[in-house]
């Protein structure tokens, strides 16, 4: 399975503090008639028949027994305590409490691990208040293990944080996913493509094809008309009659990177594995699947290895790992080569001696959402967010408050790329059936930075055929590659994320194409959801063919070059550099504003700045012209504001093709 790892410190925890506690009372009748708080012999023969039935998992007679030994001693210590016990185990925690108490009313002395399974058992449901005070109780004596302490102390700190977080309640209104997407069987680990239109998760299925008779597989589906579509299987060459899970889209859907487990030495769907659980990756051509590949050593290993989340540049891949013990995120980093460098964990602030998982990064690759019982929260696994700093830093996590989190396990989220939509897993009684898919609205303290994103078809422009293209997005201050992506090799579509507040450069290359550029001026407060929508055109590099070079900058009335052209005159180097035998010519080009000869002038010493960057950057003078048009070639209305700004251009033209 994997959903999450055989990880419960609490259970073993009080197994062990059972132990101890009666370990000096489940011998012989002599012993317990000499340590047993109860002094009448007929309650301690119901005890004892209590502790055999008890024993044998025969719970209705240790039930009876239990009673019957407490209506012959009402202070019977020991049989409350294991009454408590009893109901604990079978589920009916509010008698368990009420049964603890009544042990704790008539001893508060001899067995001060009691208050311990009352504040634990209290805690664990979410009464917080009263847990507080039998912790703080449990710790006012004076010889308590040093473990306990250390869980009580923790214990504390939680319910404080859960009885104020209860008192300031987040906004919070789920909505289920309806029955296309949720049936009576799990769904979890929801991931989604930038435009909010693909839905891929996990789903636990009966099989009895399957080795174990049950087996996870993803399902997906679309929107439509603001409703989910009936999922869907996506079937082989991903799905298995073995586990799939805890997957992780790319922005654009293109490239999906999934947990398999149980495929050891090859031993489960043909799959050569490292570990119990390791990632494996496949791309989608059209709407065809790759057969996955595993991402391979150093990422895997041979330890545990699951719910990647991969960064909208397709660079950094987080994942969690059990490979230092405890179950950590880590982060790996793709190089121009595609190789992923050795895995690191997250900073100390992140991770702790407890369970981090759901680790998911929002698009604006400077949010970060996880799940962690390691952190204050309210018990159990509670979600978290973190927001990096300029200097790559991650700030403290942040909880994400009450109802979201709650005393029970909180996980597998997800934030659409606009911030707004949040989506989760639960077992919300009002659901179709176990884990169910939830999406709500997102409180404005905890969303992202909004991303809005283009999305298109990349063909050519002759023959209109489909192609596969590169997609580099530049952050033109820093010069900083932002994405680094391709269009579907089968059918051209792509999605590129945009985070705002930042002046980006898109270039869209393949090899024996001009390149495509745009610009993005995304600088100060972006309010607009609408994302942009636009196919490109390659052209061939054929003689007469022209480019638009929409990241070229220079000073309003002047024709020095702003430093922020460099990024596509670095695209025009390496072009005329993987094509030696190409010649251009460089031209510049004005709006009708001043005289034709103003602007004649400005527009020949524009190109000709272009034009000498280029030579001193390494291109011979002899592959190079300029000229400068003026104002006689517009290509859009000079009337208004917008028009003006796209006559105001550089282009360079083929005048020599290879």
């Amino acid at each position: 399975m994997i959903r999450l790892p055989n990880y419960n410190k609490h259970i073993m925890f009080k197994i062990t503090a059972l132990f101890i506690l009666f370990v000096g009372i489940v011998s012989t009748s002599e012993l317990y008639s000499q340590e047993l708080s109860s002094k009448s012999k007929k309650a301690i023969r119901a005890f004892e028949a209590a502790e055999n039935a008890y024993r044998l998992q025969d719970y209705k007679n240790a039930e009876s027994f239990y009673k019957q030994s407490l209506e012959l001693d009402p202070g019977f210590f020991e049989a409350w305590v294991m009454l408590g016990e009893l109901y604990e185990k079978t589920k009916d925690d509010s008698s368990a409490v009420q049964a603890y108490r009544k042990a704790v009313s008539i001893d508060s002395v001899t067995y001060p691990s009691a208050f311990y399974f009352l504040a634990e058992l209290e805690y664990s449901n979410g009464w917080y208040v009263d847990a507080l005070d039998h912790f703080e109780k449990f710790l006012s004596f004076e010889k308590v293990p040093r473990v306990y302490r250390s869980n009580g102390e923790k214990h504390i700190l939680n319910c404080r944080f859960a009885i104020e977080a209860i008192k300031n309640p987040v906004p919070f209104d789920p909505i289920n996913l309806g029955p296309n997407v949720n049936t009576d069987l799990n769904e979890y680990f929801p991931c989604l493509t930038a435009d909010n239109q693909t839905l891929l998760f996990t789903r636990l299925l009966y099989d009895k094809a399957s080795f174990t008779g049950r087996q996870e597989d993803f399902y997906t589906s679309s929107r439509y008309n603001n409703e989910w579509l009936p999922a869907r299987n996506i079937g082989p060459p991903i799905n298995t009659y073995y586990n799939e899970g805890a997957p992780t889209l790319s922005v654009d859907g293109n490239v999906l990177i999934f947990t398999a487990c149980e495929s050891v030495n090859g031993y489960g769907a043909n799959r050569s594995g490292y570990g119990r659980c390791d990632l494996f990756i496949s791309g989608k051509n059209g709407d065809n699947w790759s057969a996955p590949q595993n991402l391979g050593i150093p990422v895997s290993s041979r330890h545990w290895e699951s719910q990647p989340s991969l960064s909208a540049d397709g660079r950094t891949l987080y994942f969690v790992s059990n490979r230092e013990d405890d179950y950590d995120i880590f982060f790996t980093v793709q190089d121009d080569q595609g190789i992923w460098s050795e895995p690191e964990m997250l900073g100390g602030n992140i991770n702790t001696e407890g369970y981090e998982g759901s680790v998911f990064i929002h698009p604006d690759n400077q949010t970060l959402y996880f799940s962690s019982d390691g952190h204050i929260g309210m018990g159990g696994m509670d979600i978290y967010y973190t927001r990096r700093d300029s200097l790559g830093n991650w700030g403290e996590p942040v909880n994400l408050g009450y109802p979201i989190n709650t005393h029970k396990d909180e996980n597998s989220i997800l934030i659409s790329s606009d911030g707004s939509l949040a989506m989760f897993a639960s077992d919300r009684d009002e659901g179709y059936g176990g884990l169910d898919l939830y999406g709500f609205e997102l409180y404005e303290e905890a969303r992202p930075q909004f991303v809005t994103y283009m999305k298109g078809t990349v063909f050519e422009a002759n023959s209109g055929k489909k192609l596969k293209a590169r997609f580099e997005l530049t952050d033109l201050q820093t010069g900083e590659l932002v994405v680094r992506s391709f269009s579907n090799e089968g059918n051209g579509e792509f999605i590129v994320c945009l985070p705002t507040n930042r002046d980006y450069a898109l270039n869209v290359s393949k090899e024996g194409y001009l390149f495509y550029s745009e610009n993005f001026n995304l600088s100060g407060v972006h309010s607009t959801t609408d994302p942009f929508l636009k196919d490109i055109p390659l052209k061939p590099i054929k003689a007469g063919e022209k480019v638009v070079l929409r990241n070229i900058f220079f000073e309003t009335d002047k024709y020095d070059l702003k430093s922020e052209s460099r990024v596509e005159l670095q695209k025009l180097i390496d072009l005329l550099t993987r094509n030696p035998s190409l010649m251009i010519e460089i031209s510049g080009h004005t709006d009708n504003v001043g005289t034709s000869a103003y602007n004649q002038e400005l527009s020949q010493n524009r190109a000709k700045a272009v034009n000498d960057y280029l030579v001193d950057h390494g291109i011979d003078q002899a592959r190079l012209l300029y000229k400068g048009y003026g104002e006689l070639e517009p290509i859009d209305t000079n009337e208004t504001k917008e028009g003006r700004a796209n006559n105001r251009r550089t282009e360079f033209k083929v005048i020599k093709d290879i």
